[in-house]
């Protein structure tokens, strides 16, 4: 296998962040802001790797938050503009909260009422969820706007209600989506929410927006933000992409450790699906692995097993154009959006390490996990 990626100072496993990929996505977002007039902010939901935040405030404005957790880290290691959405915020979040964050979006009208004069004693801006019943993600899992769905507030529930002290809206239905997606959205805030929208102040169009991905149409993009400022010049549009700013930024390298024979050959590695890159098993989905092919497309196919207990902890089958020998590496392409952020250290199996590899080549080894951190996660 050929790969700038393995190499000798880079472990195995590892997550690396290829700094100039990661830069680039940054670039184009910047690029999209200014000449959309819009604000981007990180989801840290879909990458935390806070080692990388001097390089994204240098693009982004800041970053959007799901918890008490989140925020913090938010505000001391990246800076710039916070928001926060939590399904449900208890009085203790909301203590910390309103010290930490600039927006903070409610899901529903109770828990508004709930903290509201708390709020608007604070500097903090108070929004609401609104679902615009509008579906446009593939995988039901990551579909907020399903039906019956628990995030977000139907505009059915929004008549004759007291909405004095809300500042904004915050919508989130996207799952990496293109430009069209985002003007349907757009469309159906309209069309849902449209009365409501003049006496606003911001409008969240959340995440899913992977403008980074090759083919995406940015121009497209800029051109829907452009009409609907347009429409409502009062709003000041914010979005929150979290798989757009690393995509395809790095990858996840691992090590073949053995391999099994159990009428076919498979190759157990030194990661775990359900532990290092749980999506594979949730969504689920195929992860592209550099130069490897489908079953039987190249000369040798094996099946790839993880390394934990787990029966299920397997990575589908692959082809190699040459047979694959314990000791040899592979590398899992675009590894670092939504994999770090959802790890365990599931059955005590080595936790991946985290590097960057800088724009001049160099190699940082950022992090290596212990036994002691593993010990932490429980008492």
């Amino acid at each position: 296998m050929t790969s700038k990626y393995i190499r000798d100072d880079i472990p195995s496993p590892c997550y690396v962040c290829d700094e100039a990929k990661l830069e680039a996505n940054l670039k184009l977002m910047a690029d999209v802001q200014a000449r959309a007039g819009v604000d981007i902010i990180l989801a840290l939901k879909g990458f935390s790797m806070w080692s990388t935040f001097p390089l994204v405030k240098q693009f982004l404005k800041g970053a959007t938050a799901s918890a008490v957790w989140e925020a913090k880290l938010a505000k001391y290691e990246m800076g710039g503009e916070v928001h926060c959405f939590s399904p449900a915020y208890k009085q203790r979040d909301m203590d910390e909260l309103l010290g930490l964050v600039n927006h903070l979006s409610f899901n529903s009208l109770n828990q508004w009422r709930q903290f509201k004069d708390q709020v608007l004693a604070s500097p903090v801006s108070g929004g609401l969820r609104v679902n615009p019943e509008n579906q446009e993600a593939d995988t039901p899992l990551y579909d907020p706007c399903a039906p019956g769905s628990r995030l977000g507030i139907l505009a059915s529930q929004l008549e004759g209600q007291d909405l004095s002290g809300i500042e904004g809206f915050h919508v989130h239905n996207l799952c990496e989506c293109d430009s069209f997606a985002t003007e349907r959205t757009l469309n159906a805030i309209d069309i849902k929410f449209g009365q409501y929208l003049p006496h606003l102040k911001w409008l969240n169009i959340g995440g899913g927006h992977l403008m980074t991905k090759a083919g995406y149409d940015v121009e497209h993009l800029i051109g829907a933000l452009k009409a609907f400022k347009q429409k409502y010049p009062n709003l000041h549009i914010i979005m929150e992409p979290g798989s757009a700013v690393a995509w395809q930024a790095g990858p996840l390298v691992a090590e073949v450790v053995d391999i099994v024979e159990n009428e076919q050959q498979i190759l157990i590695l030194d990661i775990s699906a359900t532990a290092h890159m749980p999506d594979v098993l949730e969504m689920p989905y195929r992860p592209v692995i550099t130069d490897a092919g489908l079953p039987g497309e190249k000369a040798f196919t094996y099946k790839l097993g993880g390394n934990s207990c787990l029966a299920g902890d397997v990575i589908e089958e692959y082809s190699f154009d040459h047979a694959i020998k314990a000791g040899d590496k592979l590398v899992f392409e675009d590894m670092l959006h939504y994999t770090m952020v959802k790890t365990t250290f599931f059955n005590g199996v080595e936790h991946p390490a985290i590097g960057i590899l800088r724009k001049d080549g160099h190699f940082d080894l950022i992090k290596q996990f212990t036994y002691e951190e593993f010990k932490a996660r429980l008492s």
